[in-house]
């Protein structure tokens, strides 16, 4: 299978008329996941959405063709990540990866985004192992909050600066959560695929913790 191939299938989107702000890639997940839902590009409540934060417990995770990198291949260290996925319901389109932070095609199929950012042919020192936790979209925008406090230093000043808007506040008041999203050790791994595994995708609400071997697959068993 071919990107050539793969890509003919897939409209691209303007990115510009989704909001970014370096840095601050949940947040950007969060509206976008919202916009699609807007648009029409996803389902009115976004119940074909999914978002994944990528990590691991050295909070060191390589990812390549991505923007803030000032290397020919793209790569950059994260502390983590977090994109968009989207399973549609009905069975033949492929399913897609939204992130507003790669140079590829947006949006790329999941087998190109795998092999093109994950590259898991490429092998890796344990450390840098990229575990997935994949959210319902309906849950995350229900419960997911920040208020952006990791984004300061020692002395209270920004590392980056903030969007323009007000923080996240979910939808119980809750004002940041941020953490319970991010923090992803290998022992939360889920390593028993099959039907309880999509059931606890779209019950939990953190989601579910696999390997980045892994992801494929589980989309694989979501109808």
């Amino acid at each position: 299978m071919t990107t050539t191939n793969l890509e003919v299938r897939v409209n691209a989107v303007n990115v510009s008329q989704f909001d970014h702000t370096p840095f601050y890639c949940e947040e950007n997940v969060y509206f976008l996941c919202k916009k699609l839902c807007q648009i029409g590009t996803a389902d009115a409540e976004g119940s074909d959405l999914f978002v994944a934060f990528i990590s691991n417990e050295k909070k060191q995770i390589p990812l390549w063709h991505q923007k803030a990198s000032k290397r020919a291949d793209g790569i950059v260290l994260w502390d983590y990540h977090v994109i968009c996925i989207q399973r549609k319901g009905d069975g033949d389109s492929p399913c897609l990866v939204w992130d507003l932070d790669s140079s590829l095609p947006f949006p790329s199929p999941l087998a190109v985004y795998v092999s093109e950012t994950i590259r898991p042919s490429f092998q890796l020192f344990s450390d840098y192992q990229r575990f997935f936790r994949i959210v319902h979209a309906p849950l995350f925008l229900r419960y997911f909050a920040s208020d952006r406090r990791h984004m300061k230093d020692s002395t209270g000043n920004w590392i980056a600066q903030p969007p323009a808007y007000e923080p996240i506040v979910a939808e119980d008041g809750t004002v940041h959560n941020l953490n319970e999203y991010m923090e992803i050790y290998a022992s939360n791994e889920l390593t028993d695929m099959g039907a309880d595994s999509v059931n606890l995708v779209f019950n939990q609400k953190h989601g579910v913790v696999i390997s980045e071997s892994r992801v494929e697959e589980l989309f694989s068993l979501i109808s």
